[in-house]
């Protein structure tokens, strides 16, 4: 085992143990250390550690995370909190149980990939491993595409205030209506009453409009509407609903494809998943139900033509290969797909991906770092959703009394540049798309769209105290 040196650092909110350097510890890892967090990282690859050392003002520590020496090295005792996010689940199991057993860590996160999960769930809750949150990423990214598999025109959709208000994500084309309109002619034209356009994304550009900003294509934007009033939404922006999905291809038979193809099927629809392997097309097999299982390389022309592609109501490319996926997405909607969802875990490919026209674009990776921000930020915070490569974010939270923000008109708060309410839920159950002249008060839950590096200044004008409590 070999540590590395770290100099001295003081005064931070917490400090956090993160479990496996990979994409996902360095991505959580690089957020929580921008909101002062003291972080330290155990590493098994020599490699990646001196990657890691050279890129992250964190603590790393090389050895095995399942190793009680390992950890206590790290700092086990004194952390305030544990993260296991290696790609071992019998790993982030074991350190969760090590700590339990060997320090007063607070909190421990634990990211697992078994098809188990549902019975890991009851036993990592009880007294022997005491995990407060299970977050099992492959299961989470399904679910959130399913929100779109029967919407050509739009690129994902997320639900706030216990699922009273809804985002809309989609991207503007070339022919659309809505190119050239400011954000006052969008007002002007009989928009659904309670709908606000909360950000746009142009090239590497995050805009958080304002009545002056126009539409351009190739936009991807976001749109801010009651539940009740979706439909009214699409058909204002000009979006087609599809009346009902029967077939979808789904190629990839790892984890996320099965997850994916269970719950399609559970709706009753057609699905067919493709796969290379064929030991593991037989164990997809003895894990779905209705799903046919196709031993073949589901981004080969010839064979999806061959399996009827054209006219498929959705492809999602659910496969391992960031670049695969997008160039399979892009083939698959030449050969008449309806609809092209790809899977893409490089941040830095999703703004050409949407470039390049795919549907959707979603990124396991995103799912995982925006459940732990949420355990981690203060305890008023009820949700916390990243955007592309994590430049911006809604935050959902519920305003204490005291703050500078509480009991003032929106139109006299004077919010920084890059921030924007996007809803307001009152304790009555009143919920606004709010103008104005709304004022938010002590209790409502709150829903913000900003720039990544506003969050630390709109939390603190919203909540009580500067700490960064946990629930």
């Amino acid at each position: 085992m070999r540590q590395l040196n770290f100099p001295c650092i003081l005064h931070f909110s917490m400090r956090i143990l993160i479990l496996g350097g990979g994409a996902v510890g360095a991505s959580v890892a690089r957020r929580l250390i921008r909101e002062k967090n003291e972080i330290v990282i155990v590493e098994g690859s020599e490699e990646q550690c001196a990657q890691l050392e050279d890129t992250l003002d964190a603590k790393i520590v090389q050895g095995n995370a399942a190793s009680i020496r390992t950890l206590q090295s790290a700092g086990l005792s004194d952390a305030d909190m544990l993260i296991a996010v290696t790609n071992s689940d019998e790993t982030n199991l074991l350190s969760c149980l090590i700590a339990q057993a060997h320090s007063d860590v607070k909190i421990k996160v634990a990211r697992l990939r078994t098809h188990e999960v549902d019975l890991w769930r009851s036993v990592c809750g009880g007294q022997l491993l005491n995990i407060d949150l299970v977050i099992h990423p492959d299961r989470e990214t399904a679910e959130r595409i399913q929100r779109v598999v029967g919407l050509p025109g739009i690129s994902d959709i997320q639900e706030f205030a216990e699922g009273k208000v809804t985002l809309v994500g989609m991207n503007i084309a070339a022919g659309s209506w809505l190119v050239g309109k400011s954000m006052e002619e969008l007002k002007q034209s009989g928009p659904p009453s309670n709908t606000l356009m909360a950000m746009i994304f142009r090239g590497n550009q995050v805009i958080i409009p304002r009545g002056d900003d126009h539409l351009r294509a190739g936009d991807h934007v976001y749109i801010v509407a009651l539940a009740d009033q979706v439909s009214d939404t699409f058909r204002f922006m000009g979006v087609e609903e599809a009346e009902r999905v029967k077939r979808v291809f789904i190629v990839g038979g790892k984890q996320i494809g099965i997850e994916v193809a269970l719950q399609l099927e559970e709706r009753g629809i057609q699905v067919k998943l493709f796969e290379r392997e064929l030991s593991r097309c037989k164990k997809i097999s003895e894990l779905v139900k209705d799903t046919v299982v196709v031993h073949a390389d589901g981004t080969d022309q010839t064979t999806l033509v061959e399996e009827n592609i054209e006219g498929i109501d959705a492809y999602l490319a659910l496969t391992g290969d960031d670049e695969g996926n997008i160039i399979s997405s892009l083939l698959s909607k030449r050969l008449g797909a309806r609809k092209a969802i790809a899977l893409v875990n490089r941040l830095d490919f999703l703004p050409m991906a949407q470039l390049l026209g795919i549907n959707s674009i979603f990124s396991s990776r995103l799912v995982i770092v925006d459940r732990i921000l949420q355990f981690v930020r203060k305890g008023h915070i009820l949700s916390v959703t990243t955007f592309r490569q994590e430049e911006a974010e809604a935050i959902e939270l519920v305003a204490d009394a005291g703050p500078k923000f509480i009991g003032k008109k929106l139109k006299d708060l004077h919010l920084p540049r890059g921030a924007i309410v996007g809803s307001i839920s009152r304790p009555s159950g009143e919920v606004i798309v709010p103008r104005g002249d709304s004022v938010i008060e002590a209790g409502d839950r709150v829903l913000l769209f900003c720039l990544e590096r506003l969050v630390p200044e709109l939390e603190s004008a919203f909540i009580v105290g500067s700490g960064r409590e946990t629930a």
